[in-house]
């Protein structure tokens, strides 16, 4: 009979120091053969909804979370049962130290990913996942650290000298420190790298934050509520948070949503934003009448046959063309290294409402497409949007961003900047308006277009002319004759 084993999957870090995920629904149940790389949940991050794929091959054997519950990154959340392809000793031969404990038994449990039979001491592998894992989760459940070499590259909690061999000397050691004083380790902050760079480029020291994530870790939204003002410092007193409706309040006159998901991500984020990067917006109403009438030829015309063609495109690649003019808005501010960081392509942001809150996915090299990609790519990006299908990939390393509030009837407002970028424009309503024209009183389509820009990056002579630039394509599409 073929030996079978328990293999137990944690849910891995899906990108960027996520710490936790929301399980949407399981598609599969106990019971269930599954093949490598099935779908077997779909998750929601703080960016996005993803679907896992299963990291082995065999029957569902538990369900460890139940659909809607939160997960800290690292929990196990389903176990398999899978057949153990482990070659058996040869025979007159003893079991060796990696097998000791588990032969002579078909069945055995196991929370390590796959290819842990390695020698006792050594660091746990990985198991090899399109998603990838997180760090090595230990049963304190503190993240794995890789043992430093002593002595005679010997590791610290390694395999111990094999019988018969001298033990190795061990190199000189630091003093130990006092027993009431901590130690460099204690001392250092738990976080991951994305998050221990987002608090140097914020200018933020990390040991004045309080970790909220497991076993202490310091989170991004650690560092970012730091950075609202709103974090409390280690030092501070702890209270507890309210919860329920207020007094005299019944819960039939209140309706409670849980903040998390995106809609957390999103909130986090602004309030970085706002509290981070001075803010100034100007504002510019345009005749966009030419713009109209060109777009309306571009759908009539056989080369956009079959695409769709909105005022949105159109206003994409002229803030594409009116940067080439103006590179100082395609930049960021980096506090950790103190430099402005001016990006050689731009990855284009486009606002995005869906159900589960605000979104902004970006089109990468964005000012290298001509405009029927870029008609392509507006639709791939707005539609994978609104199903809350976006990858984690296309939520970050956005340069600049569009917003465009027309589609709700408004006509102008004061956007709040992306993090990490140095402007974003907001599209107002397309409207008939009485405008002077050709000295005389018409009936023109009109627009009014904001740029809030970042003013360490930007000098308000600068964000002027870009926004000058943009409003003369607008007006005027021939003018990128004299641009280009």
């Amino acid at each position: 009979m073929s030996a079978t084993m328990i293999k137990e999957f944690r849910l891995p870090d899906l990108g960027e120091g996520l710490t936790e995920s929301e399980i949407l629904s399981w598609k599969v149940a106990v019971g269930d053969t599954v093949t490598l790389n099935q779908v077997i949940a779909e998750v929601e991050t703080a960016k996005a909804v993803v679907e896992l794929p299963s990291p082995f091959a065999g029957t569902v054997a538990a369900l460890h979370e139940q659909a809607g519950s939160v997960v800290e990154v690292g929990k196990p959340i389903v176990s398999f049962e899978v057949d153990d392809v482990a070659a058996p000793p040869p025979n007159g031969t003893a079991p060796s130290a990696a097998t000791a404990g588990v032969a002579g038994s078909d069945a055995r449990t196991s929370s390590e990913p796959v290819g842990t039979g390695s020698p006792v001491g050594a660091p746990a592998k990985r198991e090899p996942n399109l998603v990838g894992y997180g760090a090595v989760v230990e049963k304190s459940g503190r993240p794995a650290r890789r043992p430093r070499a002593i002595g005679g590259g010997i590791a610290e909690g390694g395999p111990a000298p094999a019988a018969g061999q001298p033990a190795p000397v061990p190199a000189p050691t630091a003093p130990t420190a006092a027993p009431n004083e901590p130690t460099a380790e204690q001392e250092r902050p738990r976080s991951t790298p994305p998050v221990r760079k987002l608090a140097r480029d914020l200018g933020i020291d990390l040991e004045l934050i309080k970790g909220t994530g497991p076993a202490g870790l310091i989170t991004r939204s650690d560092v970012q509520d730091f950075a609202a003002g709103s974090q409390v410092q280690v030092s501070a007193p702890e209270v507890a948070p309210a919860s329920g409706p207020a007094v005299g309040v019944s819960a039939e006159r209140e309706t409670r949503t849980p903040i998390k998901g995106v809609r957390k991500f999103t909130a986090a984020a602004m309030v970085q934003s706002a509290f981070t990067a001075p803010h100034v917006t100007e504002f510019l109403t345009i005749d966009v009448t030419p713009t109209m009438e060109l777009l309306a030829r571009l759908k009539a015309s056989r080369e956009f046959a079959g695409y769709k063609l909105t005022p949105l495109t159109i206003a994409a690649k002229a803030v594409l063309i009116a940067l080439r003019r103006n590179p100082t808005l395609n930049s960021r501010w980096d506090e950790g290294a103190q430099e402005i960081v001016q990006f050689n392509y731009v990855n284009l942001g486009i606002a995005a409402a869906t159900p589960r809150g605000l979104t902004v996915p970006n089109i990468k090299d964005a000012d290298k497409m001509t405009l029927l990609e870029l008609s392509t790519a507006l639709s791939e990006l707005t539609d994978t949007a609104r199903s809350g299908k976006t990858s984690p990939s296309d939520l970050s390393g956005g340069t600049i961003s569009i917003t465009n509030i027309g589609v709700f009837g408004i006509d102008a407002g004061t956007p709040i900047l992306n993090p990490g970028e140095a402007a974003i424009v907001a599209l107002g309503s397309v409207r008939k308006a009485p405008w002077v024209h050709n000295d005389e009183l018409a009936v023109r389509q009109v627009m009014s277009l904001s740029l809030s820009f970042d003013h360490r990056l930007v000098d308000g002579e600068q964000g002027s002319r870009f926004l000058a630039d943009l409003g003369a394509i607008l007006s005027d599409p021939a003018t990128v004759i004299t641009m280009v």
